[in-house]
């Protein structure tokens, strides 16, 4: 899908929602201070996500063309769908960030790989903004990934990103992503890639960055 939402909708996204989903999980990074997570919320949320969505920034999530509805039917979607979940990430209080938390044995990835018991997949993206903060990103996929290896059960990370998406790529590696092998999807061609709890906390500790990560 292609689009972008205008200044006053992305300006009125940018409002915290009155009406929001409980946090469940908070990293103090060193750097740039406190992430958080919180479910997505189908009744409040929608108005943020369609001007993160359907920003130019925004490319890779394929919903620039996206009307709200389109955005509110997608999410409801996700909310139930037991194999699929949604959180708005937090910054120092402020919504920041889009994660997608998924089971790729049914959802996204069927057919496409051999799913292994503790595999999770996710999906992240970063609001856009005109002001970046540097170390952002970094500090997003951290708490990304905190939250998925939270869960004691969770072995893999598993991403599909686009094979043109050279930033994600980077970032993945850093974080101890090994790219396995391409892959066709209906929507685009894909790098699927891993990463063991072992490497990301082996990278983790030579990068310096960890935070804490708590669940609620």
């Amino acid at each position: 899908m292609r689009g972008a939402s205008t200044a006053a909708e992305r300006a009125s996204a940018e409002r915290t929602p009155e009406r929001v989903s409980p946090v469940v999980f908070t990293r103090a990074d060193e750097r740039l201070g406190e992430f958080a997570v919180r479910p997505v919320d189908p009744d409040a949320d929608i108005a943020l996500l369609h001007g993160w969505l359907t920003h130019p920034k925004s490319a890779f999530w394929l919903m620039q063309d996206a009307g709200t509805a389109d955005v509110e039917t997608e999410y409801r979607r996700i909310a139930a769908d037991p194999h699929h979940e949604a959180f708005v990430g937090l910054h120092e209080g402020r919504p920041a960030f889009l994660v997608e938390r998924y089971d790729p044995a049914y959802v996204e990835l069927v057919g496409l790989y051999q799913p292994q018991d503790g595999d999770v997949g996710m999906h992240f993206l970063c609001a856009p903004t005109d002001t970046p903060l540097h170390g952002f990103t970094r500090a997003v996929i951290g708490t990304v990934m905190d939250l998925l290896f939270a869960d004691p059960a969770t072995r893999r990370v598993v991403v599909e990103p686009d094979v043109s998406n050279t930033a994600v790529h980077a970032l993945n590696a850093a974080v101890g992503f090994e790219i396995v092998t391409g892959i066709a999807k209906p929507e685009k061609d894909a790098y699927l890639s891993v990463c063991t709890r072992q490497r990301y906390l082996a990278h983790q500790h030579g990068d310096g960055r960890s935070g804490q990560g708590v669940t609620r």
